[in-house]
This record gives structure tokens, sequence and C-alpha cells, in this order.
């Protein structure tokens, strides 16, 4: 329970799903102040308050964006309220942590760009990317840069998601030109500009809907695979696999000159020859955050410290780019540009 000594960050929790794990994260940082929380099914608001003794119950998204003493917004609502909600606590003067994606499409993404240029990128932005936290990826964009890989060629990542239930019954079924690129292979393809430094130019994408061919309720791809071109001469192939025979996974191969990186369901492991009777070297580092709200601490670090966000802002505005640009690919049936908000720093 949080005591009523002075607090530098006022924050709100809109949707307590997952953000519930925003909520506590607020909670325990002693810069933070969580005044609000919101959800659509207000016994659910009204049950965390009373379980953590913090907080009040806003009848409102509206209520929330009135309130002076609100610093930060963080949204956990579903995939399509993002943008309009993002836009909104923008306009409000208010910092944003949004699970992802930030936004849906390119159109939705240029308005955003506007209206945080229009602040003078003073409003922080950021997105619950969460394996960019994980010591794994952490200790792989390292070695990468230190050049343990050598010249990186190839970056393949899998996105297995392995939950048909949740794009069969639950409400992405029911969301306008829902993507599984943007819903869920966004995690790969932000690892791979994360990791990278890079940033593709091209991008063609083909998918199906095999593992949900019967299932009228559910109208979208629920596979498809984008292949990613670099300036660098770097390829990039990732896929979401929304409807396949597997536990809820993530693969990721890494490709340099040097030395392969692996990580699948037998573990990280490091190749650094091509001797076959050599085996690759385990690696033991977690490949997963320790929890859902493991970003939020550092966020809150940077308002406090009033650290300059654009780098990182624009690191988001570049992923929406990229897959917002594979989903294009795939509905125009051939290799399109990325357009990005602005030009390589």
């Amino acid at each position: 329970m949080q005591d009523d000594t002075p607090h530098r960050v006022g924050a709100a929790v809109v949707g307590l799903g997952v953000g519930e794990q925003h909520a506590l994260a607020c909670l325990r940082h002693p810069a933070c102040q969580l005044r609000w929380v919101y959800d659509l099914l207000p016994k659910k608001a009204h049950g965390f308050v009373e379980r953590h003794g913090v907080g009040r119950v806003a009848t409102s998204y509206e209520e929330i964006l009135a309130d002076p003493e609100v610093q930060l917004v963080c949204l956990a609502s579903f995939d399509d309220m993002h943008f309009q909600q993002t836009v909104a606590a923008l306009q409000a003067g208010k910092h944003v942590f949004v699970e992802k994606p930030l936004c849906r499409s390119r159109t939705e993404l240029a308005v955003i760009h506007a209206l945080w240029r229009g602040g003078q990128g003073k409003l922080h932005l950021s997105s619950n990317l969460v394996l960019r936290a994980a010591p794994l990826y952490d200790w792989l964009r390292r070695a990468i840069h230190a050049g343990l890989l050598g010249t990186v060629y190839a970056i393949d990542g899998d996105y297995l998601y392995g939950r048909i239930h949740k794009i069969t019954e639950g409400w992405r079924k029911d969301l306008a030109d829902y993507s599984v690129m943007m819903g869920g292979g966004i995690h790969l393809v932000d690892l791979m500009l994360w990791i990278s430094g890079q940033r593709p130019s091209h991008v063609h994408t083909v998918g199906n809907k095999v593992c949900t061919h019967d299932v009228a309720a559910f109208r979208y791809n629920d596979f498809m695979a984008a292949t990613f071109t670099f300036a660098s001469g770097l390829v990039g192939r990732i896929t979401a696999n929304f409807g396949c025979v597997h536990r809820h996974h993530h693969v990721l191969r890494v490709f340099g000159d040097r030395g392969t990186f692996v990580y699948d369901d037998q573990g990280p492991r490091l190749h650094t020859s091509r001797d076959p009777a050599l085996l690759a070297a385990p690696l033991a580092l977690d490949p997963l955050p320790s929890h859902k709200g493991v970003l939020i601490p550092d966020f809150v670090e940077g308002l406090v410290t009033g650290r300059d966000a654009t780098p990182s802002v624009l690191h988001e505005f570049d992923l929406i780019s990229a897959c917002s640009a594979a989903d294009d690919a795939l509905a125009a049936g051939r290799a399109v540009a990325i357009d990005y908000m602005e030009p390589m720093p």
C-alpha cells in the first residue's frame, strides 16, 4: 500500500487484464502514485482497488484525462482502442505507455506522430514490447554490437501463438482488419530492429488461413510470413503463426559470418564453429522478462530524470511503420517500400 508522501508522477491504468501488471508496477515504484484505474467491467476495477487499498475507480476515460495530477496514462485496452486513447492522452498533455500495438496503420501513426512532434517531442511514448527486457536479448544485442557474431546477414523470428481459441472465440475476431503480424509478430519485428540497430527498406508478405479455414467468425489470415530487406544486405524473415499446433513460444535465429545464435524450445545456444564435432554452447539466460510490467519502472525513471525520449519514441514509430508495411505488402501481393515517419538519424 502506498503512503501519502509526495510523488512525482501521477499515473492511471486503463484496462485491467494485462493492465493489472502495469498497475502493480506503478504501485511499487517509489516515484509513482497510482491515482486511477479504469476497466470496461467496473467490478474488475473495484476489485483491484479493494485488494490493494490504493487509487480510485474512474467512471470514464475522460475523467482520468481531466485530472491535472495525472502525468502518465498506461493503456491496456483492446487493440482497436489504442489509437484513439493515445491521441486523446497526447492532446491532454499526458505521457503514454501503451500495450502493443501502439496503433494499427500508417494513417493512424501519422496522426500520433504529428501530435507528438507538435508538442516538441516533450511527451514520452512507449509500447509494451516486453521481450526487450529479457536478459537473453539484452545480452544478444550487446554481443552483436560487440562483434561476437561478426557481420549479421540474416535474422529469422517465429511467433508461435499456439492459442487458436483467442482468435476464434475472443475479441480479436470482432476487430476490423485484424492482423496477426501487428497483434503478435510485432514482438519479433521489434527484436529484429532493436538488436540489429537497423531498419528495413522493403518488405514482402504472404499468408494463409489454413488453421481457421472452417471458422467463419475469424475472417483474416492466421499465418503471415514477412521478408524484410535492409540496405546493408541483411535479410529478416518474421512469421506470425497463430494457428500452430504448438505451445505459446517464440523462436529466434541470428546468423553472422562468425557465429550463430539460436533460441527455440531446446533453449538458447551459440554456435561459434562450423566443425560438426563441436556442439553449440548453451546460454544460461532467461528468454522471458520477469513480468509484463517490467518496462514501466524505466519509463517512470525517464519521466523523473527528464531523459530525452526522442530515440525510443522514434523506434516505436519505425516499428509500426515496418509492421503496417508488412500488412500493406500482403494486401498488394508484392514487395513494398517502408515509408517511415522520419529519416534515419
